[in-house]
């Protein structure tokens, strides 16, 4: 059976002794089931924060847990809307309930420290009430040493210098940047057999009221689905990005988890005669 940082890839004799005491942080992957424009696979959300996870696991020896396939539901400002074809979406107290329990399950297990990696903007306040549940859950169990970090990958993209090189012409901001330069490149890098820049539909940026309406008025989302134009992404974007966001998260759970940096001796592959 081959090493992994994936639960799911485990015996559970391995995960038990990596977890039983409290030792090795678990990642858990949110993410969605939504359409990103015609040139990109539906998956988005839940490729890109596994990604950024099995990275930040091998540095911080931390274990990755299988990531929730479907979020909440798709709001028109931030992803377009509901009402796309393939978005399949969970209600906010499912959302609420599947992390709450999980958390439970978790610290049973004897896991301590759990990082949630959000890929999904929607999930963000209905993932924070299922930690608060669940810790108070374990509060009520006697169990009041667990500690969770909520993290969104994309909130560590905020030097000035990496948005300049990824948005020379001017960022016009992360609420229109779905299935635009952002995840595009993004994809580009990690997955680009689920990516054909020749669908790219190279339209203006979408322009929405200061307030929202329901049920949702298909015609103000651009007909591709995409908030902005995915037409500038590129590998190198996406590499830049990825590179920016693992060391940002790397830090951030180091710093949160109370774990010490690997010296370069010990982080280099054992030598083998």
């Amino acid at each position: 059976m081959k090493t992994s940082v994936f639960i799911g890839e485990m015996d559970w004799k391995t995960y038990a002794d990596r977890v039983s005491d409290g030792g090795a942080p678990v990642l858990l992957p949110v993410g969605a089931l939504e359409q990103h424009g015609h040139h990109m696979s539906m998956n988005v959300d839940v490729l890109l924060p596994v990604a950024v996870c099995e990275r930040v696991a091998k540095r911080i020896g931390a274990l990755v847990a299988p990531a929730l396939q479907y979020g909440y539901k798709s709001q028109q400002k931030s992803g377009g809307g509901n009402h796309f074809p393939g978005t399949t979406s969970l209600d906010g107290a499912t959302v609420t309930s599947t992390v709450r329990d999980i958390i439970r399950e978790l610290a049973r297990h004897g896991v301590r420290r759990l990082g949630v990696m959000n890929g999904h903007f929607e999930n963000t306040m209905f993932l924070v009430e299922g930690i608060d549940l669940g810790l108070r859950d374990l509060r009520y169990a006697g169990i009041d040493d667990f500690r969770v970090t909520v993290l969104s990958y994309w909130d560590f993209i905020n030097d000035p210098t990496v948005i300049g090189e990824l948005y020379p012409e001017g960022f016009l901001g992360w609420d229109i940047e779905h299935g635009g330069v952002f995840e595009t490149s993004l994809m580009l890098a990690l997955y680009p057999e689920l990516v054909d820049m020749d669908r790219v539909k190279d339209h203006a940026p979408a322009t929405f009221p200061p307030y929202d309406s329901f049920p949702v008025i298909p015609e103000r989302t651009p007909a591709p689905g995409t908030l902005s134009s995915a037409k500038a992404a590129s590998v190198e974007k996406g590499r830049l990005i990825l590179d920016v966001c693992v060391a940002g998260i790397t830090d951030a759970l180091r710093h949160e988890f109370g774990l010490v940096e690997p010296t370069p001796e010990l982080e280099r592959p054992a030598v083998t005669a």
